[in-house]
């Protein structure tokens, strides 16, 4: 089994078990920040892309929408560190690498969910499009970094999250949404619609002293 960090998986989709008490207060129990609204906020991409049924559906005290320019200051990195190695790199690395994300058009969408009671990020996924030449120059959409904080999961946002993803892949043209899942988290996509098919394989590169950036 391989040793790469970047490997890890929670022990159940969507969920952040056994989340250390210092992290598990910074996601979900900080108070006195203000909920910030949409119109305040530089995002990813255009809310009006995500499902108006997933909306709908969300409980009163949380809020879907892109992921925003100044969500590194609401813990976004936290709740990925959770899942998998997430290193601090800093505002302004963050800031960059959103800019990066953005300015690579219909291909990036972070789609995070905030408690308006803290304004921090309780819930993330992101869809990643790749553009084809098979199928006749076709598109296919990836999902990755699905995860809710533990005291937000009973709550359904683990789904919601797949189906707002889901919908934007679907929404811009792409035939099929693909993911990667241990074997003990298949009952779980399957329930959301998804069908198992073929095998992960991986290589990771070897491990160095500076690894090149995009």
């Amino acid at each position: 089994m391989s040793k790469n960090p970047n490997h890890m998986r929670p022990p159940s989709p969507w969920s952040v078990p056994g989340v250390p008490s210092s992290s598990h207060l910074v996601i979900t129990e900080i108070r006195g920040m203000p909920f910030t609204p949409d119109e305040e906020l530089d995002l990813a991409f255009d809310p009006s892309l995500i499902s108006p049924d997933v909306k709908s559906k969300m409980p009163p005290d949380l809020h879907i929408r892109p992921l925003a320019s100044t969500d590194y200051h609401r813990g976004y990195l936290t709740l990925l560190s959770v899942l998998t190695t997430t290193p601090d790199p800093g505002e302004a690395a963050f800031v960059a690498q959103f800019n990066a994300m953005r300015e690579t058009p219909r291909t990036y969408f972070p789609i995070v969910v905030v408690s308006k009671a803290s304004d921090r990020i309780i819930a993330n996924g992101t869809l990643f499009i790749e553009r084809k030449f098979a199928h006749n120059t076709a598109s296919v959409g990836h999902l990755e970094e699905g995860v809710v904080a533990e005291d937000y999961q009973g709550k359904k946002l683990g789904p919601r999250v797949f189906q707002a993803l889901t919908y934007v892949s679907e929404s811009l043209g792409c035939y099929k949404t693909i993911l990667n899942c241990s074997d003990k988290n298949v009952r779980f996509y399957e329930n959301c619609g998804m069908v198992k098919k073929g095998n992960e394989m991986v290589k990771y590169a070897p491990e160095r002293t500076h690894t090149p950036k995009l």
